[in-house]
């Protein structure tokens, strides 16, 4: 018998590879970003509603129809903020102090709380200002 074998007749290269951990497969995909083509109708649309929330309110002073451009201005803007939500979603992305999709984590309450807040304070003051148009 060799000095590199056991009693059974395996060899002591078979033996160490037994003992060694196992490798870990690794993912050789990059990480999911947003790509120019989704990001690009959404920063059309929120432009195009921005400008027609603005205008109306900035230039139109005793106008009748500034209310109503406005309000669809208002209605786009909130359209492309949500397309933009959700297409981040998908990428993989995660809003703030919110834990990831899949971790079995439950948000904090208090940071939900503060972008309702926030949200909430935006949508109202907009469409008071839209509001007072008439």
């Amino acid at each position: 018998m060799d000095g590199d074998e056991d009693g059974l007749g395996h060899d002591s290269d078979e033996l160490r590879a037994v003992d060694e951990p196992p490798v870990e497969p690794q993912d050789l995909r990059p990480p999911r970003k947003l790509r120019l083509w989704q990001i690009a109708p959404i920063v059309g649309l929120s432009a195009l509603g921005s400008l027609m929330f603005a205008f109306p309110l900035a230039f139109e002073p005793g106008g009748g129809t500034g209310a109503v451009v406005s309000m669809l201005g208002l209605l786009i803007c909130g359209c492309a903020a949500g397309w933009g939500v959700m297409a981040a979603r998908r990428a993989g992305l995660m809003w703030p102090g919110l834990p990831a999709r899949g971790s079995g984590d439950r948000p904090d309450w208090r940071v939900v709380l503060l972008y309702a807040v926030v949200v909430g304070t935006v949508v109202v003051l907009a469409i008071w200002r839209v509001a007072r148009l008439r």
